[in-house]
């Protein structure tokens, strides 16, 4: 199926939050303390800046104890996913993405959704010393530093790094960044993996100049810029290295199919993963009203994606029609079912964990879709699961 036209995909125009409430203002004239773990909605929101205060996914919460609650069918998540946190917030204004800086007017900082869910804040040193007790009962196999648009995010982000490395051993629980290329210098990335960054990721999110621009630059307001997007990312090519790279993309903002596997293609070739994630329309986001991609269509660039970067499957070998859709995988059909019944395309992309190269450890639990209609398999998929896949591919059922 046919992506929505681009014209179709517009995000509305960000509005400016009333002076009073900009850069954090009604947190920081409350001046509150922080007393330990905070959950968004349980009080008044107190002042958590990082490197002291980080907050972490609901499913992490969930998994450290800290939040009450079960993952559906899953034990744990697999990632400890922590992001910095300021009383200003994320200065940037990406259209999908609820930390957005439109929605002071709504709500605190930390108290924003972000990918479907809350993001409980605790002290860092609370985080590391409840790892630390876990000791080989922990089941994560990743810790991810997210940073955001903010002046301290760069130096912050160093911090957070020599605090967990410190305690933590690097082989244990290696680290991934989730960069802010708008703010970094070569010498950040330098740092960051001298400092025993494991592997470095950028969030290009949008597949064509345009969109980049439409969803997460000038056209909402927004400081950044392609640009310097693969700017940074060449940088932590260089040093970091093959297989320790990434990129995520987002489907569904308006990018045709080809778009989005030409610029996986070019990441596979620069020795790099892509980070898939199906877009959700983020409550109080700027594209909110906008629908996500029909299924049949993400699952397709989903073994699409795998193809190219776990299977070798030549980009060439693709085929489409003049509107840029895949229409072909240029694989023998029993060869495509036994890739298919494996279920392995179809789970959350991401970086590495340890069981095997093509499965992550960010699992991000219904990060992009609810457990009723599941877009990225947290899990292993079963038989009911691979049924459903077979049939959203329009695959003849076995």
């Amino acid at each position: 199926m046919a992506c929505h036209p681009v014209h179709e995909l517009r995000p509305r125009r960000p509005e400016e939050a009333p002076a009073a409430l900009r850069n954090g203002g009604l947190v920081k004239r409350q001046g509150l303390t922080p007393q330990g773990p905070y959950r968004p909605g349980q009080g008044a929101t107190p002042v958590m800046v990082s490197p002291d205060y980080v907050q972490m996914s609901t499913a992490a919460a969930v998994t450290l104890g800290m939040a009450p609650g079960k993952l559906y069918r899953c034990a744990c998540t697999r990632c400890l996913n922590l992001l910095l946190t300021y009383p200003e917030g994320c200065r940037a204004n990406c259209a999908y993405c609820g930390l957005a800086r439109h929605r002071e007017s709504q709500r605190n900082y930390a108290d924003r959704n972000f990918i479907r869910v809350d993001w409980p804040a605790a002290p860092l040193a609370w985080i590391i010393e409840r790892v630390e007790a876990m000791g080989a009962a922990c089941p994560f196999q990743r810790m991810c530093i997210s940073m955001i648009t903010h002046p301290r995010s760069d130096d912050d982000t160093k911090r957070v790094l020599a605090a967990w490395t410190s305690r933590i051993e690097r082989a244990r629980i290696p680290v991934s960044i989730l960069s802010n290329p708008t703010t970094m210098t070569e010498r950040d990335v330098q740092e960051l993996h001298d400092l025993g960054a494991d592997i470095f990721t950028v969030a290009l999110d949008a597949a064509t100049p345009e969109l980049f621009e439409r969803t997460r630059g000038k056209g909402v307001a927004s400081p950044h810029s392609w640009a310097k997007y693969w700017a940074i990312f060449e940088v932590a090519r260089t040093i970091f290295g093959p297989g320790r790279i990434g990129m995520h993309l987002i489907v569904g903002l308006g990018e045709t199919d080809r778009e989005l596997l030409a610029v996986c293609d070019r990441l596979h070739r620069a020795g790099g993963l892509s980070h898939l994630f199906c877009f959700f329309p983020e409550a109080g986001s700027l594209m909110d009203h906008l629908p996500a991609p029909p299924r049949s269509r993400w699952r397709r660039l989903q073994l699409a994606r795998y193809l190219l970067e776990f299977r070798e499957h030549p980009f060439a070998a693709f085929g489409f029609d003049h509107a840029g859709s895949l229409i072909d995988f240029g694989l023998a059909p029993d060869a495509l079912a036994a890739v298919v019944r494996t279920g392995v395309p179809f789970r959350t992309s991401g970086c590495p964990g340890k069981d095997r190269p093509d499965v992550s450890a960010c699992d991000r639990p219904y990060g992009d879709s609810p457990p009723s209609d599941i877009a990225s398999y947290p899990f292993q998929p079963n038989g009911g699961d691979l049924r459903r896949i077979r049939q959203q591919l329009g695959l003849p059922a076995r």
